[in-house]
């Protein structure tokens, strides 16, 4: 249908318009000539009544040849004009592919760059996990030298423990036998002195000074004794102590190892995680690629459909310059009513 303003007799006022300047009055000439109005069909439609009314009016033979070169520019046109309207549909089919697929890709790129960011992530959180792994070792390493240091200091405990506890079987031994000894020995001097009482007073204030000598001896052994004790008691309660602190020392290296076998848990993890997110970005990366060939295939296709309008447009110019050279012939002719 027509816009508003455009009718036959505006097509016509145009159509005569351009012929009088000389010129072919096509289709997009008499839309030119009316300011740009009006749909190509309408005008055609116009154009070609206007033609059939001159035909039926008669044409004089000299403009036999203007009106042939006019009907093959319209059919020309008419054909251009019908090859353009499937290059035109095929590059906006194509342009709307392009915009899709460029979408697509835009999307690819995003999801790529976000994996590419979360791996860069996990990568630091096991940067730093490892970190932490290192001087978790490195402390569990001291607490085990400390650990071996605490036991080798036990044993020496223990050792001189074991020494002292000798000493003080041998000094009960001294005694027991000192003590034998004199009892023996005041068995021996009572009976003596029964026998010899009164023979032997000056003997046995000699044997009463040796008798104070000994048990003054027995006294300082006593004290050595109880002074063994108290060496004896101080180091079972530094050994206690030592034990206790050993005893901590091991749950602290029970907790380390505990900590530890959390973190290569973690790790473990995080290796997971990091192989799923490498696959997906190249599953990302393949799609872009294959998104990417169908817009090169899709170029493909666009080039060979310009080429086909190329050459289609170069036809139809083959055939309007060929047209005029097989109408001069006939113009030659002289007219039938000559």
């Amino acid at each position: 249908m027509a816009r508003g303003g455009i009718n036959k007799a505006v097509v016509q006022t145009a159509r005569l318009a351009i012929l009088a300047r000389g010129e072919h009055p096509s289709i997009d000439a008499v839309r030119i000539e009316m300011g740009n109005t009006g749909s190509k069909t309408t005008i055609h439609r116009y154009l070609k009544e206007l033609d059939d009314g001159v035909a039926r009016t008669g044409t004089p033979p000299q403009e036999l040849e203007d009106e042939l070169a006019q009907l093959v520019t319209r059919l020309a046109e008419r054909l251009r004009e019908q090859a353009q309207e499937p290059i035109e549909q095929a590059q906006a089919q194509f342009a709307a592919h392009r915009l899709a697929l460029e979408e697509r890709l835009a999307e690819a790129e995003n999801t790529r760059a976000q994996l590419q960011q979360q791996l860069d992530v996990q990568g630091v959180a096991l940067a730093n996990e490892s970190a932490t792994l290192l001087s978790t070792r490195s402390t569990l390493q001291s607490e085990q030298t400390r650990n071996a240091g605490l036991n080798q200091a036990l044993s020496d405990f223990e050792l001189r423990l074991n020494d002292k506890d000798q000493q003080i079987s041998s000094l009960e031994d001294k005694h027991l036998h000192a003590r034998d000894a004199l009892e023996h020995y005041r068995s021996a001097v009572k009976d003596q002195r029964e026998q010899e009482q009164r023979r032997h007073e000056g003997q046995l204030q000699q044997v009463q000074m040796e008798l104070r000598q000994a048990q003054q001896s027995a006294l300082v052994r006593q004290d050595e004794i109880t002074q063994l004790h108290r060496d004896n008691e101080r180091l079972f309660n530094e050994n206690r102590a030592t034990q206790k602190e050993l005893k901590q020392t091991q749950e602290q290296a029970k907790k380390s190892d505990a900590r530890i076998e959390q973190l290569l848990e973690q790790s473990g993890r995080m290796d997971s995680d990091r192989t799923l997110l490498q696959e997906r970005l190249r599953v990302a990366l393949l799609e872009s690629h294959a998104l990417k060939q169908q817009a090169e295939e899709q170029a493909r296709s666009n080039k060979e459909l310009e080429l086909r309008a190329t050459k289609a447009e170069a036809g139809l110019e083959a055939l309007r310059l060929a047209t005029p050279h097989k109408a001069q012939p006939d113009a030659q002719e002289p007219p039938p009513n000559a």
